[in-house]
Formats: structure tokens, sequence, C-alpha cells
């Protein structure tokens, strides 16, 4: 068979058959794509319809907690009083504009239910009095056909809502929601097919709610037929010119071919010293010119590189060394997953440390990590499991992960750094490098847990795990350095000492004594919010720093503190009977703003009232006043 006649019949196998069956692909690609669209499209929509729910969810809970917060309500509930309670319900619901509010007790009994049975996307709060519950309150904004003409605006897609398989709301009129599937899929309603998907959010109850979404499906057909049209006539014309181009290429390729092949094997083969023949000055001539041009750049560049990879180990390992001072763990771990990617190639990487609670958590991520989550997690679980070194190949991407250990090497594990690419395994070099970067890393988030801790107990009294005095000082003047600064923001300070802790100490002895301090440090910590410090000022005095508290504010968290000191019993070391010791104690609270809130004035103010409660009989609570006066001593 002459040349041009295996170049006829390789055109016919290698173009002509491939094109066919790239057409029946195609075709069937272009339907499972338009329908992939389809179904993307509904699922992109599904979540603005559910992100619409929660904003709704959002706003019936923000008005949730005005009501939890209204007196009238709260009395009416503590004495059982429903007919208060649902009149006072019915004044709320009109108040702020709830599509309904029920109300019921700790029995599940429904104490008041205002409103229309079709509100939906409920968001519900316990309601509590004197650190009790009393019962459960579930507030809603929206009804359900509201919800499904904004989703119809939002999305155009038609909505259906159900509760318990009955219709609240529906943009099709006359829908059997029975025929809705369980599963999204498709249904015919009424002369239309659709495609349905469909979400479940909680109703009043903990019931459930069922909100469906449906395309119609004629869309998707008139999207894959004009889909086919284009593609079958660019596939023609593609035919069209490669049959010609075929014809007048095969002429002028027998005479050169063979020589063209011999040197593209023998490159292709690494031989970058090959010349290919540049006889002539046509197209082929000139093709011959750039592939010794190419050759040549190939067999200079890969020399750069090897010299570059070189130079690129040093300063890894440079960098490694410098590591090991670093006390920002975030930017630490930041440059190892950084430098790791780099060095190894890898496509993307993360690092995780371990927490309080001993488990790992993400802290840091740098390159592509979509679509090798999977790997990465693997390696890492793997590498956490054997406190070891570890390598997971699942397909076409690669993963190595590396424990984080002290730096002497101990059993515990401070953390977890991995990488991973598509495409080609790692090396030995590979590994060797980032097995190396990661121990520098595990030196340094050992230096950097030593420096916390550090300065934690730098600021933390050890009995009793509160802040010491001189942190207490610290933040007492910067509060009311803020308070000076915007004069409309107070700071609060509440003063405590144990009633009679003498007493105890002489009777019991001082570990019991200690453990005391312990229990009413730790009452004192559970009724702080987090921006309150709370410290032991010093022997059985504890204090509490509260910015932008007023008066009120400071008096009203020194109650439940003395609430919280007064419930408390405690089992007397050595007792055989059981016996357990209950103890109180005296409060002062001060507060302050502008000019006149200063750290002295502020301390003064709560030691004279400390002072007032001690000298009324005990266990209570004083509001300060800001006279200057000096402080007394206390029992």
């Amino acid at each position: 068979m002459s040349f041009r006649g295996r170049l006829t019949l390789f055109f016919v196998l290698i173009v002509i058959v491939p094109m066919v069956s790239v057409t029946v692909v195609i075709f069937s690609l272009i339907s499972n794509n338009e329908e992939g669209k389809a179904n993307a499209a509904v699922a992109a929509r599904l979540d603005t319809a559910s992100n619409l729910a929660k904003e709704a969810q959002q706003e019936a809970e923000r008005a949730g907690r005005i009501v939890g917060r209204d007196r009238a309500l709260s009395t009416a509930l503590r004495r059982g009083d429903n007919a208060a309670a649902e009149r006072r319900t019915e004044v709320l619901v009109e108040r702020l504009r709830l599509a309904r509010l029920l109300i019921f007790g700790t029995d599940r009994h429904a104490v008041a239910n205002v409103g229309r049975n079709d509100a939906i996307f409920p968001a519900s709060l316990t309601l509590t009095a004197d650190g009790e519950t009393i019962g459960t309150l579930q507030a809603s904004v929206q009804t359900a056909e509201q919800y499904a003409g904004l989703v119809r605006n939002v999305t155009g897609l038609q909505v259906i809502v159900r509760r318990r398989g009955g219709t609240l709301a529906s943009t099709l009129p006359d829908t059997e929601t029975a025929q809705l599937p369980e599963d999204n899929g498709t249904v015919r309603l009424g002369e239309g097919e659709y495609r349905t998907a469909t979400i479940e959010r909680r109703d009043f109850r903990d019931g459930l709610l069922e909100i469906t979404l449906l395309r119609d499906e004629q869309q998707t057909e008139g999207d894959v037929t004009d889909s086919r049209l284009i593609v079958g006539g660019v596939l023609l014309g593609f035919f069209l010119l490669a049959f010609a181009f075929a014809i007048a290429v095969s002429r002028s390729l027998q005479a050169q071919v063979t020589s063209f092949l011999e040197a593209a094997r023998r490159l292709g083969g690494g031989e970058f010293d090959t010349k290919v023949p540049t006889v002539g000055k046509d197209e082929f001539a000139a093709l011959g010119m750039e592939f010794n041009t190419m050759a040549a750049q190939l067999q200079a560049r890969l020399e750069e590189l090897r010299g570059e990879r070189t130079r690129v180990e040093r300063s890894m390992r440079r960098l490694g060394d410098a590591m090991a001072s670093n006390l920002d763990r975030d930017a630490l771990l930041g440059i190892v997953v950084e430098t790791a990617v780099d060095g190894v190639g890898a496509a993307g990487g993360r690092a995780a440390a371990r927490t309080a609670d001993g488990s790992l958590s993400e802290r840091v991520s740098f390159g592509l990590v979509a679509g090798i989550e999977e790997v990465l997690a693997a390696a890492e679980r793997q590498a956490a499991a054997t406190d070891l070194a570890s390598e997971v190949n699942e397909g076409e991407a690669s993963a190595l992960g590396h424990p984080l250990h002290g730096a002497e090497g101990g059993p515990d594990v401070l953390g977890v750094v991995s990488v991973a690419r598509l495409g080609r395994p790692f090396t030995q070099a590979d590994r060797e490098l980032f097995s190396y970067l990661a121990s520098q890393a595990a030196v340094s988030l050992e230096n950097v847990d030593l420096h916390e801790t550090v300065q934690r107990q730098a600021v933390t009294d050890e009995l009793t795990g509160l802040f010491n005095r001189g942190r207490f000082d610290e933040l007492l003047s910067a509060e009311v350095e803020r308070s000076r600064r915007f004069p409309d923001q107070s700071v609060g300070l509440v003063m405590l000492d144990l009633d009679n802790f003498k007493k105890v100490n002489d009777t019991y002895g001082h570990q019991t004594g200690d453990n005391v301090l312990r229990e009413v440090a730790r009452v004192l910590r559970e009724t702080s919010r987090e921006i309150d410090s709370p410290s032991r000022y010093g022997g059985e005095e504890l204090a509490v720093v509260l910015p932008g508290t007023d008066m009120d504010g400071a008096f009203d968290m020194a109650e439940r503190v003395r609430a919280g000191i007064e419930e408390l019993a405690l089992p007397i070391a050595g007792s055989g009977n059981g016996e357990v010791l209950r103890v109180t104690a005296s409060f002062g609270a001060a507060a302050g703003s502008g000019d006149g809130a200063t750290a002295v004035a502020l301390i003064g103010a709560a030691d004279r009232a400390l002072y007032a409660a001690k000298h009324e009989g005990k266990n209570k609570t004083v509001r300060a006043t800001m006279a200057r006066t000096k402080p007394h001593e206390r029992e």
C-alpha cells in the first residue's frame, strides 16, 4: 500500500471513526450537561430559598429575643396566669408584626398561641426565670404564602410549601402534592413536567416543613436541541476542513516524513543534541530549524532547573532553621505550608494544630486544595493515628502528611501538616525535604506553646485560675482610659469579700478554705461575660472589671454572683455524716464614666460599698457612690 493510501486509511481511522464516536458521545454529553445544568440551576435556587428561610428565621429570632425580655409576659408566665400571658402575647404579636407567636410550658402544653396557622420558620428560645426554665417561645415573622411568593420572584421557579403532607402555599394552581416524589426527581403536574428539589426546615413544635422548587422541563429539552444543532454544525464543518487538509498534506509528506519521524523519536527520548534535517526553504525546513532551536533551549533550561532546585533546597533548609525561633503560631504554620507546597511542587496544602481538647483544628491552608481534600484528609488521619510520616495515593492524587512532634521527639503530637498534588506521585527527595520542614515547624510550635504558657502564668492567680492583682490593675486602667475617651461608655466594678472566711480556715483548715476560694472563683467565671475580667484582688477578696456597664448592670451582675455563691454546698473533708459547708459573700458595685471614672475612685467607691454591705448584715450587695473617703478594713 502506498504512503498516500496509508495516509488515507489513517485519516479514516484517526479522523472519521473518532469523529463519529465523538459525535455520539458529545450528543450524549450535551444531554447530560443540560441535565446537570438543570439540576445545578435548581440546586442553586434551592440554596437561595434556604438562605431566604434562614433570613426569615433570623428575623424571627430577633423578635423572639424582644418577646423573651418582655417583663409583663415573664411576670404572667412565672405566676402561671395563662390568660394574662395570652393577652400580652396578642399585644406583642400586633406590636412586632409577627405572623405567629407560640408559648408553651415545660410540660409542652400551649400557654399562648396567637397568629396564623400558616406561619413558618419559627425561632425557638428558652424562657427562664431565677435561673430555671419556665417555658419555650416560638416566633415567626413570615407566612407560607409570603415566602412562596418571595422565592418565586427571586428564583423564577415554582414553589410548594407543605406541612405534614398538606399544602400551605403553592405558586402552581390545583397542585396535587401527593404526586410529588419523596426524593428529588421529575413529576408531571397538570399539563407540564417539572424537575423538583426539596429541602426540609424545622416547624413549630419540632415538626417539619417541606419546601419544593419546580423547574419546567420544556426549558431543558429546548436547550438540548439548540446545543445539538450548534455542535452538529461545528463538527460537520470540522470534518470537511479536516478532509480537505488531509488530501493537501498527504501529497507533501511522503519525501520528508521518514527523516522527521526518526528525529522526533530521538528528541522524544531525551537526545537533545539530535539535529532535525532542514533541507530546502519550505515550512518543513523552518519547522526543523525551530525543533533544533527548541532542543538547545530545552537542554539549557534543564541545566538551569537543576541548579535552581539546588538553590531552592538550600534556601528552604535555611528557612527551616530560622523558623525554630518564631513565636507566631499561625504565621509559622503559614510559612511552613507555603514553603512545603512550593518546595515539593504540590498543588496545595494545609496545617492543623492540636487544640485544648486534644482534637486537630485546621489553622492555615495554601494553594488550590479543591479536588484534593479527600486525599489530604486521608494523609492527615494516617499521620495523626500512627504518629509517623504518611503518604496516600488515590487515583491520580498523591498526598504527604507529617505529624508535628516536640523538639525532643516526644509522643505528643502538636499538629499535622499535609500537601497534595495531581498527576504524579512524590519522590524520595520530596519526602525528605517535607519531613525536614515538618520537624523544624514542630520545634517552633513547641516554643510557641512554652511562650504562651509563660505569658498565661504571669497574669493568672495559681489557686483560683482568675487574673492576678497586677493584671487586674492593668485591665481596670485600660477600661478607665477607654471610658475617658468615650464618655458615653461607662465602666463597672464589682468587689466581693467572703463572709467570715477566717472562721472557715480556723474551723476546717486552709485546704477547705482554698477549696472554697476555687468554687467561688468558678461561680464568678461562669457568671461573667467574655469581655469581663474576674480577678483575685487579694486574700479572700475578688473583683470583676465590667466594660461598658453602668451601675444597674454592675449591681445585677453582683446579685447573680451572690445568689450563685449562696447556693454552693461544699462537702467538708473528713466529715462522715455528709455535712456540707455553706458560704456567703458581701458585694460592692460601682460604675463611672468620663473624667470622674478613675481607677482609684472606682476601687475606693466599690470598697466603701463592700464595707457597708458587711456592716448591714453581710450576704448582700450595696451600690456605691463616687465620694472620696478612705476605704475600711473588712472581716
